[in-house]
């Protein structure tokens, strides 16, 4: 199988080379995308030889050419937005593990579902954004979706194989998606309030970056993943629910009309999800250790708190109120997240960045990705002034 790696250099793209590696004979990388990581991109080039290298700015290619050329490599180097889109839409390339974090993935995920590849969707904002385009395009491309996320994982393989999207068919009552419920699951609205960047990113579980570790920390994370799942499983908000299970070990359930409950069970490690999307309809070697249930003791189960993770209510909040709204909700969110790490907002004031700006964007159709991306913008925009006046009312 030949990959496009879109998002090489982050924790996924890392954890996706990892397993890559222990199958030589199965696997061959015809490209790696690195924002700015370029000494990290350079070394993955050197392991795996790829046919393409991109990188986001001109320098940054100019020097991973130079890095390259040193070590006798012949990967062609690339830069931009554009160049992202053309190694994901590759003609000879079978897979694209979508791991660019963030809107700017939407545009290259998209790319590879529309020209019908397997797609491994690390990138959860494809679907938050532009769900109902996503979808669309990938049905009438003819693309294999496979969700890389632990929990869209875990549905996946404890659904029918035969799902195909209906649930009254298929005889599933509900989805239930763990939540590991963060590092402030028990904090008091005191403790909240004076919650800094690195407590925020210090996951008690999973190894992730700053980004989606603080939206883990807010439960936006989870939020966005059950937006998500509507749109891989055709799945109505009601019959999508969140359960706090602090051991990380259910990664997802799916609740049957019989009685049943079936869920998949794994050591929280991104290379199990990652090593069945790759390899499905088959299973092989992720390099995780097998789970020691006798070491994990015991599980636990915890219903979410709207209250302390307001965020979590704003997603179903968007979800339900279809069109623009969770295009709106994630762009907020990316902006109050990045005032977050560089503390210019208050870790509470996260979720009152996003409130505010669903209030105050019109809410509209998002019939094609132009549009789309217009709704972004208008959000940004929005999140930015509203952010803007925070600012000044705190001074």
């Amino acid at each position: 199988m030949r990959l496009t790696i879109l998002g090489a250099t982050g924790s996924i793209g890392v954890s996706t080379l990892d397993v890559v590696a222990r199958h030589p004979d199965r696997f061959q990388v015809l490209a790696l995308t690195g924002h700015s990581q370029v000494d990290l991109l350079a070394a993955q080039c050197k392991q795996f030889r790829p046919s393409y290298a991109v990188v986001g700015s001109a320098t940054d290619a100019q020097r991973l050419a130079g890095l390259l050329r040193a070590e006798g490599l012949r990967t062609e180097v690339l830069h931009g937005a554009e160049a992202l889109v053309r190694v994901a839409a590759l003609p000879e390339v079978d897979a694209v593990m979508a791991a660019i974090v963030g809107a700017a993935g939407l545009p290259p995920t998209l790319a590879a579902a529309r020209a019908g590849k397997r797609v491994l969707l690390a990138n959860k904002e494809a679907l938050v954004m532009a769900g109902a385009v996503f979808m669309a395009d990938a049905q009438r491309a003819g693309a294999l979706l496979l969700p890389i996320d632990s929990e869209h994982n875990a549905v996946f393989q404890s659904m029918p194989h035969d799902y195909a999207g209906k649930m009254a068919r298929s005889g599933v009552r509900r989805i239930l998606l763990t939540a590991s419920g963060g590092p402030f699951r028990t904090a008091s609205q005191e403790i909240l309030a004076q919650v800094t960047p690195e407590q925020a990113v210090a996951h008690p579980n999973w190894v992730m970056g700053r980004k989606i570790s603080v939206d883990s920390a807010t439960m936006m994370n989870k939020g966005l993943e059950v937006i998500e799942a509507h749109w891989l499983f055709n799945a109505p908000a009601e019959k999508i629910e969140v359960v706090i299970h602090p051991q990380s070990v259910i990664h997802s359930l799916v609740d049957y009309e019989d009685g049943s409950v079936l869920a998949q069970l794994g050591n929280p490690d991104m290379r199990t999800p990652i090593a069945n999307a790759l390899a499905w309809p088959e299973r092989i070697d992720s390099g995780v250790a097998p789970l020691d249930l006798f070491a994990v003791g015991q599980l636990n189960f915890e219903r979410p708190d709207m209250r302390r993770f307001p965020c979590l209510e704003l997603a179903y909040r968007a979800l339900k109120a279809e069109g623009n709204s969770a295009a709106v909700l994630n762009a907020a969110n990316e902006v109050a997240v990045a005032a977050f790490l560089e503390r210019r907002l208050s870790f509470l004031g996260i979720a009152g960045l996003i409130a505010a700006t669903l209030d105050a964007v019109p809410q509209g159709a998002l019939p094609d990705l132009d549009a789309v991306l217009e709704a972004d913008r208008q959000a940004r925009v929005a999140a930015q002034g509203i952010l803007a006046r925070m600012q000044s009312a705190s001074t």
